[in-house]
């Protein structure tokens, strides 16, 4: 295998060429996380006959300029791609891949690039689809504690510190209680100018509905414990490329380097091998064309198709506590304890299904219908889905976050989604269910006054009242026993 070092519009870019003459089909893959980080992977596509093509992105690492994130990337796209279509090594086919903010570079480069640029296959694993899809959950509730992280490591400076907000955390544990939330910058003691900016996008769903005019095969991967499993999702429904895989594990945003709860010995696939073997038939037209995909089930260690059949089921949690109860950001419900206080005032509802009389298989999206009132003008509603095995074992399910702004007083129903769920359940389990007013660090407390949580420098308490009689909670069961299938079927079909 050959090393090469190259410049692409003044971008740091290393080239891994296959033993061979050539010429070859590539794999590019643009990252702000530095390219010497991607070495490994660069050799494994380089040893089964891909010439492999690292860059780092704008401003990070080893390519000068300004970093702007998600601003760039499909015109620096554009000119990598067409730079490797030049090289004598190249026999013209590209396929684009990458993987968190690298998948968003593999994806603007499908759905924006000219003709002449466009890649002929993408590999998207959890993509962070833009600035807006990652500050916000799809109801526009702010993601505090991930972004935070994200601009203290990588924001505004051409490398990278991973442990910024956890040193910080430790010297001022109430760092994300200081208000008003766009001063963190100073309270980090950095220059993060785009930090303010950045809960200024609301161009949520951009790439998504692009999705629907691409011309190209898609494998999307995602994980049921990544906070982007729901974009993931979407990008492989929206798909309008001849072909759209899908593989969905138990994972958190590192796939299988960092298991979540649920997992298996049959959840580990070698996704390197099978990255190479659908990029070989993704760039020969051996695809069969429509939407396939792979998913897998918690705590029964097999896969099944993504297009199972399943059917809705509501369940009425009858009430424990709670039922009236204040939304204090002084003391706000955690996102980061399952423990629910058990004193007075309390801080949340708490409501709880009787244990299950045989195992249960979900599938699908889950949510919450309520009937409440809030007696502040704007309030957050932050539902949280709890497993608790026979021994009281607690285990977070899903979560899902709204904002409402109406009439203080005034009772509504709604709805709070709660994501996708790919789990059995146990006989004996029994499902809790919390209602709060808050879900931090996660997200940025509501200050209850209408003010934009991120600028707010005062914030009320919120006295709240659940009508149990309106609390209805959906899932989405199989139709039938499970049809185990591996993933290689269904990807590489």
């Amino acid at each position: 295998m050959t090393p090469l070092a190259a410049t692409v519009e003044g971008l740091a870019t290393d080239v891994r060429l296959p033993d061979g003459d050539g010429p070859f089909p590539t794999v590019l893959l643009r990252t702000p996380y530095d390219r010497a980080r991607h070495r490994d992977e660069a050799r494994g596509w380089a040893r089964r006959g891909f010439a492999a093509v690292v860059q780092d992105v704008r401003g990070r690492f080893g390519s000068p300029g300004e970093w702007r994130p998600y601003r760039d990337e499909a015109a620096d796209g554009a000119a990598t791609a067409r730079w490797i279509r030049s090289r004598p090594w190249s026999d013209g086919r590209l396929v684009a891949a990458g993987a968190s903010y690298g998948a968003h570079c593999a994806l603007v480069l499908a759905l924006d690039a000219p003709d002449d640029a466009r890649p002929d296959a993408v590999l998207a694993a959890v993509p962070a689809l833009g600035a807006a899809e990652t500050a916000r959950e799809p109801s526009g509730v702010e993601r505090l504690f991930t972004r935070a992280g994200w601009w203290a490591a990588h924001g505004d400076r051409p490398d990278s510190d991973d442990t910024a907000l956890t040193r910080a955390l430790t010297a001022d544990p109430g760092l994300l209680t200081h208000l008003p939330l766009t001063d963190l910058p100073r309270r980090l003691g950095r220059d993060l100018a785009s930090w303010p900016a950045l809960w200024r996008h609301r161009d949520r769903g951009r790439l998504v509905a692009r999705a629907a005019h691409a011309v190209v095969p898609l494998l999307a991967v995602g994980g049921h414990h990544d906070h982007f499993t729901d974009d993931t999702v979407d990008l492989w429904h929206a798909w309008g490329g001849p072909s759209a895989r899908l593989l969905l594990g138990p994972w958190g945003h590192g796939l299988t380097g960092a298991p979540g709860p649920g997992a298996g010995p049959a959840h580990r696939p070698a996704l390197g091998e099978l990255y190479v073997n659908w990029a070989r038939r993704a760039l020969t037209g051996r695809l069969t064309p429509g939407h396939h995909g792979a998913l897998a089930l918690g705590d029964a260690d097999l896969w099944l198709p993504a297009r199972s059949r399943t059917a809705p089921l509501t369940l009425r949690p009858r009430p424990v506590h709670g039922t009236v109860f204040t939304a204090d950001p002084d003391r706000p419900a955690r996102s980061d304890d399952l423990t629910v206080p058990a004193g007075d005032p309390p801080d949340r509802c708490l409501l709880a299904t009787e244990p299950l009389p045989r195992p249960l298989d979900l599938l699908g999206p889950a949510r919450v219908r309520l009937r409440a009132t809030a007696d502040t003008p704007s309030a957050d509603w932050a539902a949280r889905l709890v497993a608790l095995d026979p021994a009281g074992t607690a285990e977070r399910l899903a979560v899902g976050v709204v904002r409402r702004a109406e009439p203080a007083g005034r009772e509504t129903a709604f709805t709070v989604e709660l994501g996708r769920l790919a789990r059995r359940l146990r006989q004996g389990t029994r499902l809790r269910l919390e209602i709060a007013g808050h879900h931090f660090p996660a997200h940025a407390r509501n200050p209850h006054t209408g003010a934009d949580p991120m600028t707010a420098d005062r914030l009320l308490a919120s006295r709240r009242t659940v009508d149990p009689a309106g609390v209805a909670l959906t899932l989405h069961m199989l139709t039938s026993p499970p049809t185990p299938t591996e993933p290689a079927e269904e990807i590489l079909r």
